[in-house]
């Protein structure tokens, strides 16, 4: 049986800010980079990502680059998206599309996104990044101000925001 340990052990991956682990799998080092309001940002970047039985949540953050996600092994993960004008959605990212499971799932910059795995081991995914991913344009969810801009999703912030250091 393939489990959580072998996928950290055979990709190499390392604990994750968010929540779970993950390791850069590309960068577009052979194009010329692209000019955001944050700087030069390369124009794909992708990473592996793995949710743990002993670490399930992607805590609450804030991307400025759209990004793809692609379910390769283990069990389906939740998201749930807060866009900007409000709105709550949620979709399954698993390999059962017959129960409406999405093998791919885009995020449009500028969407607060969690993720959980409600069961199992592990989730093995990975994600497209465009422009390429930089820390400087990631934000962690401080769940004072995510239930101040969403009041009617307080339970599902304080649920799945990174625990705030004391």
């Amino acid at each position: 049986m393939i489990t959580a340990q072998h996928w950290i052990d055979t990709l190499g991956l390392e604990a994750h800010v968010e929540g779970g682990y993950f390791r850069r799998t590309f960068q577009a080092d052979h194009r010329p980079r692209v000019q955001t309001p944050a700087g030069e940002r390369y124009t794909l970047t992708s990473i592996h990502y793995l949710l743990t039985h002993w670490s399930p949540v992607g805590h609450w953050h804030l991307n400025r680059s759209d990004i793809l996600h692609f379910h390769h092994h283990g069990e389906p993960v939740t998201y749930h998206l807060l866009h900007p004008d409000g709105h709550y959605s949620s979709a399954v990212l698993g390999q059962d599309t017959g129960r409406g499971q999405l093998l791919t799932l885009a995020v449009p910059g500028g969407v607060w996104k969690a993720s959980h795995l409600a069961a199992g081991d592990h989730a093995l995914i990975s994600e497209a990044v465009a422009p390429g991913f930089d820390y400087a344009d990631m934000t962690l969810g401080r769940p004072d101000e995510l239930v101040t801009r969403f009041p009617t999703h307080a339970d599902l912030i304080q649920r799945y925001c990174r625990p705030t250091p004391r």
